[in-house]
This record gives structure tokens, sequence and C-alpha cells, in this order.
């Protein structure tokens, strides 16, 4: 039971729809989205909405029993700051649990449009903005304070007709879910007739299905990390170990001794 949490990112509480009242008695939903907010579903659970920035969390340090994310940090523009945040809002043994959208995401789409952008225009410019590596989302969360971490990878594939219904879906009613058109201040506006006509060809070509769909790839990173409290198990200090792992090797022959 966690008598208090919160959600980061929260959009339209997602989240809060699958908690129930018996394992969080009070739920926190932060966006810097305030249309989001407003229009967020409702909840058995009593909820406060805050408008507020995943870098910039407004809560002192030690508030939450549980932070939870879903979905919205691959938008943020300091992830290691955010972990820190989240981090210091915990409480000690507190736990924070996220998913967010990984490295291979999206990648059909990405190189289809930068191969159309080269044989085009000569050059390309991102237009789906970038996500973290899973490599690296281990070392931000011990960097941010968290310890006995699990971190996890999962990938959902979307069939479209073609590359203008990826886009027009990432555009239109998903966007504040799972929809990426790239964030990032210096990019390159528009794309060419031409050039999109060209992308859709590769798409079509490299990754298409059988059937003449084509496939969207997201993937996704789960993690939980916890902060530090004396309670927690500790792993024992180097060289104090009284067996081998090398003997592992002789427990059967000393089952089938024991069993005679």
């Amino acid at each position: 039971t966690f008598p208090l949490a919160l959600d980061v990112g929260s959009g339209r509480g997602y989240i809060a729809q699958h908690l129930t009242k018996e394992t969080v008695e009070k739920l926190i939903q932060v966006d810097i989205a305030e249309n989001a907010l407003k229009n967020a579903v409702e909840s058995e659970i009593p909820t406060v909405r805050v408008v507020a920035d995943e870098e910039f969390l407004p809560f002192k340090e030690d508030t939450f029993d549980l932070v939870v994310s879903s979905l919205s940090l691959h938008w943020v523009n300091d992830l290691p700051k955010a972990f820190r945040e989240i981090h210091q809002v915990l409480k000690p043994d507190g736990v924070f649990i996220g998913a967010m959208f990984g490295g291979d995401t999206l990648y059909e789409l990405r190189c289809s449009l930068q191969l159309a952008e080269l044989e085009r225009e000569g050059g390309f410019s991102p237009h789906v903005s970038p996500f973290t590596a899973v490599a690296d989302l281990g070392h931000l969360l011990s960097r941010a304070g968290f310890n006995t971490l699990t971190v996890d990878t999962d990938e959902i594939q979307v069939n479209y007709p073609g590359l203008f219904e990826v886009m027009e879906d990432l555009q239109g009613k998903y966007i504040l879910c799972m929809g990426e058109s790239n964030c990032s201040w210096n990019r390159k506006p528009l794309l060419h007739r031409e050039t999109m006509l060209a992308a859709a060809a590769i798409y079509q070509e490299m990754y298409g299905n059988s059937d003449g769909s084509v496939p969207a790839t997201f993937q996704i990173y789960y993690m939980i990390g916890w902060k530090y409290h004396e309670s927690q198990a500790k792993p024992a200090q180097r060289g104090s170990a009284t067996v081998s792992f090398g003997d592992l090797a002789k427990i059967e022959g000393l089952l089938k001794r024991g069993n005679k």
C-alpha cells in the first residue's frame, strides 16, 4: 500500500485507470500540458492535478512513497535531471516504476525518411524525436541515486497501409500518448512532396509486409528503481563467499549420492 503516489507526465490520467484505492491512497498527477490535465479521466483514487515540468518538480524532498511514469520521459530535455528530481521527491525505501520509448522506436520511418532526403535533397534532418539507448538507462538511474535496479525491454509492432498513414497517426489523435513528430527546436520544418513519395516507396521496399502493409515498431523500456534505506538487503562484501560457483557443477552428483 502506497499512501501517497506521484504520476509524472500523467497526460489524461492513463495510469490512474489501472490503480485501485486499496493500493494507492492518494495520487498526485503532474504534467506540463495544462489541457491534458483539464481533460483527465476520473478515477476512484483521490487525485490532485498539478501543472509542472518534469525537470522541476514542485515538491519537497522525501514526499512520495511511489512515483510512476508511463511513456512521457522521452519528451524531457534533460533526462538525468528528471531522474534526479524523481529520486529527490521519493521517500527512503520508495520506488520509481516507469516506462519510456526506447532507441529502436520508429526505426523504419526514420531510416526511410533519411534515405529519401539524402537521395532527393543531398542531406537529411531528423524528423522523429531522439530516444535513449537501453545501455544508457541503467547508468542514468544509478547516477541519479537509485539502487536495486531492474531494466527490461519490449517491442510492439503496429501495421499500417503505408508511410502516410503512419505519419498521420503519429501527428493526429495519438500525439499525447504515443505520437512522435520531432520536438527538436532546430529541425527542418517541411518535407517536399517528392521526398515524401520517395520515402513511402523506400519504406514499402525495405520493410513492407507480404499483404502490402508496413510495420511501425515501438520499443519500450520498463524500469524499477528504489531509493536507499538501511532496511534494504545489501550485497555481501567481496571475498566473503564460502562456496565457489565452480562447485555448482558438483551439485547433481552430490544429490545422487544423497538419494542413494
